[in-house]
């Protein structure tokens, strides 16, 4: 067990997939507390591989129940973690996403969502030699390849 856990830290990891882009895409989280495993993924018909990747840590923090708490959250997607660590967001949300920034309906919920932890990215290299990160890929892509896929209404309300 690592350092982080023995304090009882939340320990989340992310990852998101997309068949082709856009296309049919899934979600996978793994969170940890102390000894305590939960894992939770989702796909959606038609949607990108960028916002798979923001919808995972979006529905990690949906699901927590405990407030101001610190999330470590580790994920492989650069633009989650270069977005909010670099500050990016608080500058388009400031120029209301002037430019043609992508995915602010999530975005937004994001920033709202991160009102109430303490939220800590770390990014990891994907498909690699990480076990979580590895097991997020694979709830993402099963979940894009499954049936019952749900409708990314904010991708398809833009750009269909």
């Amino acid at each position: 067990m690592s350092t982080e856990q023995k304090g009882h830290q939340l320990i989340i990891y992310t990852d998101g997939a997309s068949r082709g882009n856009p296309g049919p895409g899934g979600y996978g989280v793994v969170l940890l507390w102390g000894d305590k495993r939960k894992e939770l993924s989702g796909g959606y018909r038609l949607t990108t591989n960028n916002r798979m990747e923001l919808m995972a840590v979006i529905v990690a923090l949906e699901s927590l129940t405990k407030k101001h708490i610190p999330v470590t959250i580790y994920t492989d997607s650069q633009y989650v973690v270069n977005t909010v660590e670099k500050k990016w967001l608080d500058n388009w949300i400031r120029t209301d996403f002037k430019g043609g920034k992508k995915n602010r309906d999530l975005w937004m919920h994001y920033h709202e969502l991160s009102k109430h932890f303490r939220v800590r990215f770390h990014w990891v290299k994907g498909h690699a030699s990480n076990a979580m990160n590895n097991r997020c890929d694979e709830l993402a892509t099963a979940a894009a390849d499954g049936k019952h896929l749900l409708v990314d209404k904010g991708y398809e309300a833009e750009n269909t």
